[in-house]
């Protein structure tokens, strides 16, 4: 009798467990698996980055550290050591950019959900919407263009007047990546060769 009153008593935390324990890595692992990025199109990862925000948010709301399920799903998705740690960084500061923007309010995470862009709600850029940039730009170095950790969230206007320019800041990121595997030699050597702006 007492092992039914204590199992009663512990029945409601085990259901608030099972409920909370959606796993949000096993969402967001296929959405950044290196090798069904390499076979998609032109920007193909630009609404998987959308996806991959919305369900960090969504995993966050119920209790769970974004920097873990991003661990979680890039070790699931079989990134290793730098690569791992420059995807999972990137996931995790495009859901912080997410959110200084103002897009993760419910029509936001909607469309992030479909993986489209959401309307910039705060800061200079309201209204905007939050499209996807390469930081290494694409036209520099087209190896990267579905590089989850080369991607990051910005307002369009403010995408669209950095064309292709190349400052330390990309050219600090092409010396990681290209350490982490990310990166091809000739790759680095075509941004390391780029004039700086």
């Amino acid at each position: 009798m007492k092992r039914m009153k204590r199992f009663l008593c512990l029945l409601p935390l085990f259901l608030a467990l099972a409920v909370c324990a959606e796993d949000y890595s096993a969402r967001i692992a296929p959405l950044i698996d290196p090798a069904k990025l390499a076979a998609l199109g032109k920007r193909g990862a630009n609404s998987r980055v959308q996806k991959c925000v919305y369900w960090l948010a969504v995993a966050r709301a119920a209790g769970a550290r974004p920097d873990r399920v991003a661990g979680d799903a890039v070790a699931r998705a079989g990134y290793t050591r730098e690569a791992a740690a420059l995807t999972k960084a990137e996931l995790v500061r495009n859901l912080d950019i997410a959110e200084k923007l103002g897009c993760l309010d419910a029509a936001g995470l909607a469309k992030m959900r479909r993986g489209s862009a959401p309307t910039v709600r705060k800061g200079p850029y309201v209204g905007d919407i939050a499209s996807v940039d390469h930081i290494i730009p694409r036209a520099v170095a087209p190896e990267l263009d579905n590089c989850i950790a080369n991607l990051e969230l910005l307002p369009l206007k403010v995408n669209e007047s950095k064309n292709d320019k190349i400052s330390e800041r990309q050219i600090d990121l092409a010396r990681k990546l290209h350490a982490a595997g990310l990166l091809s030699a000739a790759g680095k050597q075509r941004i390391d060769s780029q004039p700086r702006r």
